[in-house]
């Protein structure tokens, strides 16, 4: 068992979890227990469960918890947005170290240890676990959601979800060196989303690095609908627009290669319709590019549906170059509006 050496004095560290939630009540009591049931061998734990004003009575849940183990505290958020919610738990967080971690995911019993003991092992300011998306729910449709992010055709190789063993670019639900947030101003409570990214990159930017490790994982559920999985892709699309005015090191090519596509496709269709006044001949021509386009992103979903229909046994996975198509292109529209509206961030309160 890997071992966590006590501080200085010999005093156990304590790891605050800080746990966003906005109307979670369906998942927040198995999230709440898988923490609960961590194994605390060489640490001490807090829980900040920090509520967006929920309305579907999650709050309720939670300080049922709380008032059986009072390691659970309640927080209110009450500008409702998840970067608010991170830097009001690292103002309330007791602990030298911080585990940012999702109400939507189910935690090993040995996450936070391993997560802690491997930071410190390989000299990194933050260290998490192996995500593996799983399905929300047993209908087909949550299947081919939780199947269309967790591939990497989907969320490409360096996404959370699909990133290898080893020093990375972004850490999703990590266990973190609470003054190096801090020292870096906290989140920027204007991002609404990409406010990880942002951290990430000005963790790196100070001389930090992030660990990944695959000796302890979560259990990620998405969206288990078509359209929620098109709406978190257009609403991070959007995002991304801003992301590459406010702060462009924090975007990678893997966060605007949809944006490349969307364009690319929206050009051969304009060429194509340049065809329609000319001879047949020259608009069968300039529809070409388009088609081969096309053709060439549904033959890699179509390798990557049969490559999960074989792995998770199930035919329905054959669906998945349709799911993928709308994945790309809700996310790569979402770029675009978010660029020809002139997106800008939240105004601080």
């Amino acid at each position: 068992m890997t071992t966590i050496a006590e501080n200085a004095g010999g005093e156990r560290p304590l790891v605050s979890v800080i746990l966003p939630v906005l109307n979670e009540a369906g998942l927040i009591a198995s999230t709440l227990g898988s923490l609960l049931q961590q194994d605390t061998t060489g640490f001490d734990l807090e829980i900040l469960v920090v509520d967006a004003m929920s309305s579907d009575g999650s709050p309720a849940i939670v300080g049922r918890i709380a008032s059986e183990d009072p390691r659970v505290r309640l927080l209110n958020n009450e500008r409702r947005i998840t970067p608010a919610a991170f830097n009001l738990g690292l103002r309330e967080a007791r602990g030298e170290y911080v585990a940012i971690l999702g109400a939507h995911n189910v935690y090993d019993r040995d996450y936070l240890r391993v997560c802690l003991s491997e930071l410190r092992a390989h000299g990194a300011v933050g260290c998490t676990g192996r995500t593996v998306t799983r399905p929300a729910r047993a209908a087909l449709e949550a299947r081919l959601v939780a199947w269309a992010l967790g591939h990497p055709f989907g969320t490409s190789r360096a996404s959370f979800r699909t990133q290898p063993e080893g020093y990375v670019a972004s850490a999703a639900f990590p266990v973190m060196v609470k003054q190096a947030l801090l020292d870096v101003g906290g989140y920027d409570e204007g991002m609404v989303r990409n406010q990880d990214n942002d951290m990430n990159q000005r963790l790196h930017a100070a001389g930090h690095r992030l660990y990944c490790t695959w000796k302890t994982r979560c259990l990620y559920h998405p969206q288990a609908t078509i359209k929620g999985l098109a709406t978190y892709a257009f609403r991070n699309g959007y995002w991304n627009a801003i992301s590459l005015r406010d702060n462009p090191a924090s975007m990678r090519a893997r966060h605007v290669a949809p944006f490349a596509w969307v364009l690319t496709l929206l050009g051969c269709a304009l060429l194509a319709a340049s065809g329609l006044r000319t001879s047949k001949r020259t608009a069968v021509r300039r529809s070409w590019p388009g088609a081969v386009l096309l053709g060439l992103h549904m033959s890699a979903g179509t390798a990557a549906g049969v490559q999960t229909a074989v792995r998770e046994r199930s035919p329905g996975a054959l669906w998945l170059p349709l799911v993928f198509v709308g994945l790309h292109v809700t996310y790569g529209v979402g770029t675009l509006w978010g660029l020809l509206s002139n997106a800008s961030k939240l105004r601080q309160a």
